[in-house]
């Protein structure tokens, strides 16, 4: 099998925006992209919740957790709701927790760290905004890509290269 981000720098070197390597790796999809849709939220995961229980149709949830890694934006339950809605992945500037279960699953998830607290849900944040983390800003509409190998932002879809879906 190869992968996918060293395929897609070549081919777009350009077009492809790489976020810095801060990322750890977890649930079971080591490769995922897909649209990206926002979330803003300070140990508060009442927007993430919220997002990831509706309809995820591909897309790829990026949540700016202000990379605060004492509290977790998102355990099991959270996260088996968005495999069950057809989310492609999320992508935590914060932390994550009930990592075994988690990565027992068919979702490609990649956050800061792994914490065991989870938040007090206060119906706070901000969905589909602008987030500035990991060298680059991201915003809704754009395109992600995750691999083993690290994440890459897109203005436009990239043309898969040839053995990938």
């Amino acid at each position: 099998m190869q992968d996918l981000l060293p395929e897609l720098c070549d081919l777009y070197p350009t077009q492809v925006k790489l976020l810095e390597p801060v990322f750890q790796i977890y649930g079971a999809k080591k490769l995922f992209h897909g649209q990206v849709e926002t979330a803003k939220c300070w140990q508060d995961n009442s927007r993430v919740k919220e997002l990831l229980a509706s309809p995820g149709e591909g897309r790829v949830l990026v949540v700016d957790g202000g990379g605060s890694t004492q509290r977790a934006l998102m355990g099991d339950l959270i996260a088996d709701s968005a495999y069950l809605q057809g989310w492609a992945g999320v992508v935590i500037f914060g932390a994550v927790r009930d990592v075994a279960a988690i990565n027992t699953m068919e979702l490609g998830v990649r956050a800061l760290a792994a914490c065991p607290m989870k938040t007090e849900r206060k119906g706070l944040g901000e969905t589909a905004v602008s987030v500035s983390f990991a060298g680059q800003t991201i915003q809704p509409g754009m395109y992600l890509y995750a691999d083993e190998n690290g994440i890459l932002v897109s203005e436009q879809a990239l043309q898969m290269p040839e053995g990938f879906a």
